[in-house]
């Protein structure tokens, strides 16, 4: 039976999810009231409903990794009305992934009933739900910020920016610990387990993590920032909105369809790692030089 506690924060976060929605839709309507201008990589038109399918899209797709996102890249012209706007669903993102965090703590158990009745607080998202043959709520994807510019830009120049793989030096305890949290009767498991014992307690190992290219826009300011500043990068994974008072769209070139192949920066020392991963199960591998 539920606790006193776990209604109080499932009712803030029914509370805290509502408010985000009519926010985000006050945000699209002031934006398409405003008739100013909007650019997508992926849409031929970037109108009102491409907007609100890219910052109303919270949901799992089959198969999808849960540590993955949906990019929607895009470039939003925005008056002051519409950046105020904005600042408050950023506002009402970060609430909601702040209950969130709270809930992972206090209440973890609480989290499978979130992502299943959340939806159906809103008629036309779960219709949406529904209809596409989506899974269930992506938490992430609800409370991800939407980016926005500093200041007025005169040009946007796009690339794909390819990291490859993010390296985090674990010990063997910590590869043990890792290991003894998955079905320790599967004989691969055991078998990775017996492969770690073989170790001394001192080698340095590597956990891997592969990471999905990234969209990066660098932005030329109008006029430099307060810091001194005339450009600034960021990583951009849904519509960047840019200050506009003309409701004009700044310079932006077409980066290619797809992400490079090859990293887009030097390897570093994590070359070092030997070619097949030691244990697989948690993507950890060894150093080529500690034998």
């Amino acid at each position: 039976m539920m606790q006193a506690p776990e209604y109080r924060l499932l009712a803030e976060l029914e509370a805290a999810f509502d408010q985000l929605v009519e926010r985000t839709h006050c945000l699209v309507d002031a934006w398409q009231q405003s008739g100013a201008a909007a650019w997508s990589f992926d849409t031929p038109h970037a109108d009102a409903d491409w907007l609100k399918r890219a910052l109303l899209d919270y949901w799992y797709e089959d198969g999808q990794d849960g540590r993955s996102t949906r990019r929607y890249v895009g470039i939003v012209a925005a008056s002051d009305g519409v950046m105020a706007r904005l600042q408050e669903v950023n506002v009402a993102k970060r609430h909601l992934g702040d209950l969130i965090a709270e809930i992972r703590r206090e209440v973890p158990g609480l989290i499978p009933e979130i992502k299943a009745v959340l939806p159906f607080r809103q008629p036309a998202l779960h219709e949406h739900l529904s209809g596409a043959g989506l899974a269930r709520l992506h938490l992430k994807q609800c409370w991800r910020a939407i980016p926005a510019a500093d200041a007025e830009v005169t040009r946007v120049r796009l690339a794909w920016y390819s990291s490859g793989r993010s390296i985090k030096r674990i010990s063997v305890y910590d590869a043990q610990r890792m290991l003894l949290e998955l079905d320790t009767e599967a004989p691969h498991v055991r078998l990775q387990l017996e492969k770690l014992g073989g170790l001394p307690d001192s080698e340095p190992l590597a956990q891997v993590q592969q990471q999905a290219a990234l969209m990066r826009a660098n932005l030329f300011f109008k006029e430099p920032l307060a810091d001194g500043h005339d450009r600034k990068a960021m990583n951009i994974a849904l519509p960047l909105f840019i200050p506009s008072a003309s409701g004009q769209l700044p310079d932006i070139n077409q980066p290619p369809a797809t992400p490079p192949v090859q990293r887009t920066r030097a390897r570093r020392s994590d070359a070092r790692l030997e070619d097949t991963a030691l244990l697989p199960s948690i993507r950890v591998y060894r150093y080529c030089d500690t034998r």
